[in-house]
């Protein structure tokens, strides 16, 4: 049912992630940040190319302010662990691709990933 691999010890690092970068959003918030995360993941283009785990996108330089606040070392919620299986096994949350503005990244290959991921009839990725 996943779309990306992840073992329980990666759920509970998004979950901190989801947390410490949008808790103040709310469940929304939350589910955003974790389909920018799997996006990142499944896209392999541009700036994400070889990101191929959630241990790498979270870790990749530069990609989320929240490591460095303290908010992230803290364990993971099981309500927000919840929330990170619901993105890794591909929910999706409109507005997803206006977290990640594809057109920054200059690559046409990254548009058409990113518009694949988000748009379908389902609201899921195929």
């Amino acid at each position: 049912m996943a779309v990306v691999k992840a073992r329980k010890q990666d759920i509970d690092m998004l979950a901190r992630l989801l947390r410490a970068e949008a808790e103040a959003e709310g469940v929304k918030g939350m589910l955003l940040v974790g389909n920018v995360g799997i996006n990142r993941i499944r896209a392999n283009c541009s700036d994400f190319k070889g990101i191929r785990t959630i241990p790498q996108m979270i870790y990749q330089p530069h990609a989320f302010e929240a490591l460095r606040h303290g908010m992230f070392y803290q364990s993971a919620r099981e309500k927000v662990r919840r929330l990170a299986q619901r993105a890794v096994n591909g929910e999706r949350n409109w507005p997803a691709k206006f977290y990640i503005n594809e057109k920054l990244y200059g690559d046409p290959r990254c548009e058409r990933i990113f518009r694949f991921m988000v748009e379908s009839s389902s609201g899921k990725t195929r």
